[in-house]
């Protein structure tokens, strides 16, 4: 396609949740609502068309072991675009990625930095690892590296206490997010148990990430503070496993790993019900495949979460969050185009018809999208 063409994307435009118009173009790159004068290439599609999905919890440039080579995170990228996925937040990489900002053909990425995580208490490789007293320098670093945010490790288990345990001291975590606020950034924490949660909302965390420890005495303190939650529910479906397989070295923490997997639902649903923001996240990278979008927004309206929030999770409501445009005039062209209306089925999701980033126009693979659709909602 030339990149003089003028795309046409006819149907139901899904501008907002109740913002539906029947056509737009697409001209040097750029989303428009009103037909271009004197365009004679012209290329039409029809279905119904969404912003670019986002996915606010994934890690490209990260493999099982750490950083892999610039191969195969180019392929994670591919992967996410293919699935619809064309904004990604970062939340957290060994990598430099910032090549891929140079490529149209690729998702765009706000990053987290590098994690950051108490000493022998992260998986091997892929964070920072320090003590409490290099806190506030390492994220004032990662928040200079960063486009905006920072992301700690809030808990991880503690081989003495064979449970989860919080990372940090309170002094600490007040001290590095005043700094990272104070550099322009947001700060978020990975966190699965209940004991972190709290520290670190009163401390001014903007974000947790997993929040399966969240309980039904911690909802209010986060609606106060407007803390956003990114459950990855998909990830958290590794939980038995991950529990079998460290029964026999930490029987507490597998059964602590356990009970936080059966009420997942029920925390995600209540924190929903309560006015929590929540939004898509896959968790991908490390030991989780690239692509998963459809199958967390299907798992969030298991949850008990209405569909067209759930939507709105992984579109309108995300794109706002990270500040970032959807299909609005003069926004670049990112966007899925689905056979059939995504607000009343979300497994649409899982079979684009077509995928535009930056204008361009690419074509989904049936085979591949197939296999990553979720479960019924």
């Amino acid at each position: 396609m030339s990149d003089r063409t003028v795309l046409h994307v006819k149907g139901r435009i899904l501008v907002g949740p109740d913002d539906v118009r029947d056509e737009l173009w697409i001209v040097d790159g750029r989303i428009s609502y009103d037909r271009p004068l004197a365009a004679r290439d012209i290329r039409t599609m029809s279905g119904w068309a969404l912003p670019g999905l986002v996915d606010a919890h994934c890690h490209v440039g990260l493999g099982p072991h750490g950083p892999v080579p610039q191969d195969v995170a180019e392929k994670q990228a591919l992967t996410d675009r293919e699935a619809g996925t064309l904004l990604i937040r970062d939340a957290g990489s060994p990598s430099d990625t910032r090549w891929i900002d140079d490529r149209q053909d690729l998702p765009k990425i706000i990053r987290a930095g590098r994690h950051i995580a108490r000493t022998r208490r992260y998986i091997r490789d892929f964070a920072w690892e320090i003590e409490p007293e290099d806190l506030v320098a390492y994220v004032a670093q990662e928040a200079r590296r960063g486009d905006g945010w920072v992301k700690l490790v809030g808990d991880w288990i503690d081989r003495e206490a064979g449970d989860l345990a919080p990372s940090w001291p309170r002094d600490a975590i007040e001290a590095a997010i005043a700094e990272a606020h104070r550099l322009g950034a947001r700060v978020t924490a990975h966190c699965f148990a209940e004991s972190s949660l709290r520290d670190l909302v009163e401390s001014g965390i903007d974000c947790i990430e997993h929040a399966t420890g969240l309980t039904d005495d911690l909802i209010p303190l986060f609606v106060s503070r407007g803390v956003a939650i990114v459950p990855t529910l998909v990830n958290i479906a590794t939980f038995p496993m991950l529990a079998d397989g460290g029964e026999s070295r930490f029987p507490r923490w597998s059964a602590h790993m356990r009970r936080l997997h059966e009420r997942r639902y029920d925390t995600v649903r209540n924190a929903y019900d309560a006015g929590i923001p929540v939004f898509v996240g896959t968790d991908a990278g490390g030991t989780l495949p690239h692509g998963l979008v459809a199958a967390e927004v299907a798992e969030l309206v298991t949850a008990g979460i209405p569909p067209l929030e759930a939507l709105s999770a992984t579109t309108w409501g995300a794109r706002k969050w990270l500040g970032r445009p959807g299909l609005e005039e003069g926004a670049a062209a990112d966007l899925v185009v689905y056979e059939r209306d995504p607000r009343t089925d979300v497994r649409v999701l899982g079979a684009p018809l077509r995928v535009v980033l930056n204008g361009r126009m690419g074509q989904s693979v049936s085979s591949s999208n197939s296999r990553r659709q979720g479960p019924n909602p």
